[in-house]
This record gives C-alpha cells, sequence and structure tokens, in this order.
C-alpha cells in the first residue's frame, strides 16, 4: 500500500485496513478499536492564500478532499454533499467568529438546525450515509438484485448529539435511527427537539436510572455484539465515527482565516479553548494541528467531571482519585449573590455528577482513545522507521492501557504520555459556580457586549482565562458549543430576576422556532437497561410498529 492511499484502521490492532466509505459505515471497529487514518496528509503549500477567502463548503471540500480519495467519493459527488450538508445553517459563514475582546473571539458553531455545534458534523455524516446506502442499492438493482441494504444507527446522546443526529437523519431510506439519552438529565428543549420529530425512522429512547457513560456503554456493546451488529448492520453517529472528527476540523482553519488580516501577517499563533466531554471536538483541532493550522495549544476545558484535567496534570486516567488543591484554581464565583469561597473539591468517586454543563457530564471520553494511540506512537522508545510495525508497537502500547483501564478503572500512563500530551494541550477544571460567574460576566462585556452565552460556552470562557497568561500575546478562540436558548436553567439562574430584572430569557434569547416546540407531541420510548433497547430494535426491525406504550419496559 502506497503511502498516497489513505485508508482506516483501528486503534487497537489488526492489519486489516479499510476505506474511507466501509470506515464510515462501520463506525467501531469490531476489536472495539476507533478508525484513524494511515497517515496524517500534508497542506498544500500555498494553502494559506489559496484557502483565505473560501466559503465554509468550499474550504470543507479542500480539507475533506485530503483524507477522501476520488476513488471513493468523486470531487463533484463530495461538493455536493457538503452544499446540501451546509445549505440549512443560518449564518453566511457557517461558524461565524465573534470578537469579544482585543484578541479574543468566539467562534460561534450553533447556526445549524439544532443550534449546536454537532449539526457541523452531523448533517454531513447524514448526507454521507443516504450516499452511500443510494450508491450500494443502485448497483444491487442494477444488478437485479431484490435485497438491499439498511443501516441501523445507534446513538448515545448527553443531549445535543441525538436532536443533530435526528435532524440529519429523518426520513432517509434506508435508515432507521434509535438515540439513547439518560431520562431526566438532558435539558427539556434538548427532548423536545428530539421527540417532536414525526418522521417514522426515528426512535428517542430514554433510558431510565442512567446517565450518559450507561448509555453510551449500551451502544458500544451493541456494536461488539458480532451477530447482533451484523444482523442489524449497525451505523454510528457519536464521535466515535471517525467522518464527525472530520467533519470537525474545518471550523479550526475557518476560524483562523476570519481572524484580522493583522493576526494572520504577523504569524502569531493561535490558542483555541475548547468545551469538553467526549474529546471529539478538541480532538479535530489536534488534527488541524497536526496537519499544519498555526496554533500553540487546545485548552481541554472540564467541568466538575473533571477526569481528563487531571490527566493532564497528573498523567493518570482515572475515575476516583482527586487532585490536590493547589493544582486546582480558587474558587471565587458568587453564585445568587453568595460565594462559594472554598476550594472545589474535584470529583471523586465512579459516578457522574449532574452539573450546569450536562453535555460534559461525562466519565470516560471516547474519543480520548485516538489521542492516546497517537501519543503512543509519538513516544515509542526506538522507533524503527517501518510505519506498520511501528503501528503494531503503538497499538500494543494501547490495548495494555485499555485492559488496564476496564479491569481496574483507571490506568496511570506515566510522565512521558503526560509530557508529550502537555505539548500540545494544557487543560482547565471550572465549577458550577464558576460557570454561572462566567454568564453573567459576559452579559455584562462592556465594549462587546450583552453576550449571552450557554453554560458549555462559558467553561470555555473561564479556561480561556485563566489560560491567557501563560500565552499573552496570543490571539484566543472559544469555541461555543450551543445556543443559551438549549439551557434555560443555568442561564435563567445566571442571570436571575433579582439581579438582572431588565433580563427576559423568553424574549431575549429563545428562538421563535424552538417556542413552536412547546406545542408539538412527544414520542418517548422508556426503557430500562440493554435488554430494552436490544429488545426494541429487534421488534422495529421485524417489522413491528412501536409505539410509547407498548412492550417490555416502554410507556
Amino acid at each position: 500500500m502506497s503511502e498516497s492511499e489513505m485508508r482506516y484502521f483501528s486503534t487497537r490492532g489488526g492489519s486489516e485496513t479499510l476505506s474511507f466509505e466501509d470506515a464510515v459505515l462501520t463506525g467501531l471497529a469490531p476489536n472495539g478499536g476507533l478508525y484513524i487514518p494511515t497517515h496524517i496528509p500534508s497542506l498544500p503549500a500555498d494553502w494559506q492564500t489559496k484557502w483565505a477567502s473560501l466559503s465554509f463548503p468550499e474550504l470543507s471540500r479542500e480539507i475533506l478532499s485530503l483524507f477522501i480519495p476520488t476513488s471513493v467519493i468523486p470531487s463533484k459527488d463530495l461538493s455536493q454533499i457538503i452544499n446540501t450538508a451546509y445549505s440549512t445553517f443560518r449564518s453566511e459563514k457557517t461558524t461565524p467568529l465573534r470578537q469579544t475582546g482585543e484578541k479574543e473571539y468566539v467562534l460561534e458553531l450553533w447556526h445549524g438546525p439544532t443550534w449546536a455545534f454537532k449539526d457541523v458534523a452531523l448533517q454531513f455524516l447524514g448526507e454521507l450515509f443516504r450516499y452511500f446506502l443510494e450508491r450500494r442499492n443502485g448497483k444491487l438493482e442494477k444488478e437485479g438484485k431484490e435485497e438491499r441494504e439498511e443501516l441501523t444507527v445507534v446513538g448515545a446522546t448527553s443531549g445535543d448529539t441525538g436532536s443533530a443526529a435526528i435532524y440529519g437523519l429523518r426520513s432517509k431510506p434506508s435508515i432507521t435511527i434509535f438515540i439513547l439519552y439518560p431520562d431526566g438529565r438532558i435539558s427539556p428543549i434538548q427532548e423536545a427537539q428530539m421527540a417532536t420529530v414525526p418522521d417514522e425512522n426515528v426512535y428517542c429512547v430514554a433510558v431510565q436510572d442512567s446517565d450518559f457513560d450507561t448509555c453510551q456503554s449500551i451502544v458500544k456493546t451493541l456494536f461488539s455484539d458480532k451477530e447482533f451488529n451484523s444482523t442489524h448492520r449497525l451505523g454510528a453517529i457519536n464521535s466515535i465515527n471517525w467522518a464527525r472528527i472530520l467533519a470537525q476540523i474545518v471550523y479550526y482553519f475557518s476560524a483562523y482565516f476570519q481572524l484580522p488580516e493583522s493576526a494572520r501577517a504577523e504569524g502569531a499563533k493561535v490558542q483555541f479553548s475548547v468545551p469538553t466531554g467526549n474529546f471529539g471536538d478538541i480532538l479535530a483541532g489536534w488534527f488541524a494541528k497536526r496537519l499544519g493550522l498555526p496554533m500553540d495549544h487546545l485548552v481541554v476545558a472540564t467541568n466538575e467531571n473533571d477526569i481528563l484535567d487531571r490527566f493532564f496534570r497528573t498523567g493518570r486516567y482515572e475515575a476516583g482519585e482527586e487532585v490536590s488543591s493547589s493544582s486546582q484554581a480558587p474558587e471565587t464565583a458568587a453564585v445568587n449573590g453568595s460565594s462559594d469561597g472554598q476550594q472545589a473539591t474535584p470529583s471523586s468517586g465512579s459516578s457522574v455528577k449532574s452539573t450546569h454543563s450536562p453535555a460534559m457530564d461525562i466519565l470516560l471520553s471516547s474519543n480520548f482513545e485516538r489521542l492516546l494511540y497517537y501519543l503512543a506512537l509519538d513516544t515509542l522508545e526506538i522507533p524503527s522507521g517501518d510505519a506498520e510495525q511501528d503501528r503494531a508497537r503503538a497499538q500494543e502500547h494501547l490495548n495494555g492501557w485499555m485492559a488496564e483501564l476496564k479491569k481496574n478503572g483507571k490506568v496511570n500512563l506515566g510522565e512521558r504520555i503526560k509530557e508529550a500530551a502537555g505539548r500540545d494541550f494544557w487543560s482547565e477544571r471550572v465549577s458550577d459556580g464558576q460557570t454561572l460567574e462566567e454568564i453573567r460576566k459576559y452579559y455584562q462585556l462592556p465594549k462587546y457586549g450583552p453576550y449571552v452565552v450557554d453554560p458549555h460556552t462559558a467553561v470555555g470562557l473561564a479556561a480561556t482565562e485563566r489560560s491567557q497568561k501563560k500565552a499573552p500575546n496570543s490571539y484566543w478562540v472559544t469555541l461555543s458549543t450551543a445556543h443559551p436558548a438549549k439551557f434555560s436553567s443555568a442561564v435563567e439562574l445566571a442571570l436571575s430576576a433579582k439581579q438582572f430584572p431588565e433580563f427576559n430569557f423568553r424574549e431575549t434569547v429563545l428562538p421563535e422556532e424552538l417556542k413552536k416546540l412547546e406545542q408539538l407531541e412527544k414520542r418517548v420510548h422508556k426503557i430500562n437497561g440493554e435488554a430494552g433497547v436490544r429488545e426494541l430494535i429487534e421488534r422495529v426491525k421485524k417489522g413491528e410498529k412501536v409505539v410509547p406504550g407498548e412492550g417490555k419496559g416502554s410507556i
């Protein structure tokens, strides 16, 4: 295989490589690993001038073409897929940059149909699924065969992925989608966006007595069940699917080109702060840096579920062990007029804590495995120079780590890995109190405000402010992952009527499209555990008409 032939392989080993099409349709590798490219391509020598004036769809085509051979998707077809995917966005720039300080910006990623950053990837992924299935079924039809390929998409969501996936796949032929989410642990608007979609191929599944990690574990178990997976042809929409990471790389380049020309002329590097839960969004930024985007560091901004922050500080990836208070920023946030006044204690135990930024209430980050593979590869003691041999050695290291994590719930990756990670990443942990204080701060922004931000964006902004002292002359971009209307409880708590009597959430923040959801009928299947999810999928795929209120475990 030549270096120019882009293929995809599992982080956990095996000599098999897949085409982009097969990697996208497969989602999770049979051995439980995640697909990554056989090599990271090089940017064109003149990319900074050639791409500077491109629209977002045009920029997407240039970057995605580096990873998708024309033998898999011809250039004309790829352009059509991209144009269709982003035709639903409300902003001409797709992901516009908003200035919030002299050298500070917010990249608004929520101008798609569900008002969340997941739309950027999932509108694209939905079009990919449609394209591949139509092409395959068209070929079967031409050959006179009666069978048709169908895809059963199963995904877990902590809020925004579900609605974005549903809007990307609703009514698409040959696709049925099941979205799992923890019952009662997403915002009412997030649930309404999913449950009010009337399309017959959409199933919203509220898993009772669960959290996001439970839902994600069910999804991974189903994918790892070879018989179930083969029978129902499972497809992944979570960020375990490589196509999602690929689509998200684009907006890091888009942000760079939206900065003032003077910034690019100075050759200044950019720092990005990313609210981080499942590690997909920030991993896309890491790939952008590896491609050659002139950025310095990516800031991993976590909430009180801080397993990632603790890894970047200690080299240990574990759910339960606390970090000493000296490694954390002091609590100074006032909550409803009172101050915490205490150093926040990092989350302990193995359960996920509910916070004001629920999309980040995640214990184990699926995409972190992709980074760990590259860290293992980059820190090989004596690289052989043979790509396949070095790949196998890195996979062996990764498998050892993942086995230890599965067995003990923790793994110490060591100082060498920690130092390698620190070359690209800084990290910060932001408490609920600090999150609310940040929302208040940006609402009162003197020159560039008022600006209402959602709690996840607020976590990113707080992390930006703490990290600026490390690179005071840099340009800073904080990724804004959702419209504030999707998290009314946190926004209204921060901007209470007592402190801000002029603020009216419904009139100031809530878009008309989301107001209309209140009047629509919801369809939700409430299920108990993995067995209930399996039963629902089995019944639907057998052709039974399953409605909420029918069957074991659903109401």
